[in-house]
């Protein structure tokens, strides 16, 4: 399997960003990490061996960049409004440089997939539904997606549109709604151990993907099912079985 660790500056954030690619011909998938991680935990924790034979068969090539949690979401030495706007930067580092660096040497002319586990989870559905022109697969496992677990009831625009279970609830755009309903949308949560926030945002996003017409599929896993990552490396290799072969 091809890997590579690379990074670029990133004049939004105005640092190097790192990331890791792993093989080199089939449909991009950018991984966030979970809270706080790295661009290299996903691999550390095995993810990347769950994904093997999908980036063997040339499926799927993944990359995993770094995050900025720790001075964003969660970062509670800052205002809430503050912490959005610096998320909104890494919006832009992912969106506007990443992807760009990725169509660029890949020559993949259709959409990406995106996917991650907790926070990452969070990542990749938000990102997913702010830029369908980028994606049209999401797997997201066991998320928060009511961004005032990170900032109270704090409400502005930059923290408005970075939490899906408001924003999208309000959401009457076609642009947005029709390339939503063409996607391959995936919300997962265990129903074990600090599984208690993930189902109640997961149950919140399925009632309003089914107001909106909206087809996703949202399961939910046994009571043994814990929030870890022994079951998450089990259910990426299950969802992207479903997906991709």
């Amino acid at each position: 399997m091809y890997k590579n660790e690379r990074s670029f500056y990133s004049k939004h954030l105005n640092r190097e960003m790192y990331f890791r690619e792993y093989g080199n011909t089939g449909k991009p998938v950018v991984v966030f990490p979970s809270s706080g991680g790295s661009f290299y935990e996903y691999e550390d924790f095995g993810m990347i061996d769950a994904l093997r034979p999908f980036i063997d068969q040339g499926l799927i090539r993944v990359y995993t960049p770094d995050s900025i949690d720790q001075e964003s979401w969660m970062n509670d030495m800052i205002h809430p409004f503050e912490k959005a706007a610096k998320h909104n930067l890494y919006d832009l580092y992912i969106y506007d440089e990443l992807c760009s660096l990725i169509r660029e040497e890949t020559g993949w002319r259709g959409k990406f997939a995106t996917t991650g586990c907790s926070l990452g989870a969070y990542h990749a559905l938000n990102f997913f539904l702010r830029h369908p022109d980028v994606f049209d697969t999401v797997v997201a496992l066991s998320g928060i997606y009511d961004i005032r677990y990170f900032t109270g009831e704090e409400m502005n625009f930059d923290v408005y549109i970075n939490s899906p279970t408001d924003y999208l609830k309000n959401l009457d755009n076609p642009w947005y709604l029709d390339q939503f309903r063409e996607s391959q949308i995936v919300l997962c949560s265990g129903q074990g151990a600090w599984e208690e926030d993930t189902i109640k945002d997961t149950k919140i996003m399925a009632e309003i993907f089914r107001e909106k017409n909206i087809p996703a599929w949202i399961d939910f896993w046994g009571h043994d099912v814990n929030h870890d990552w022994d079951w998450w490396r089990i259910q990426v290799a299950y969802f992207f079985n479903k997906i991709f072969n």
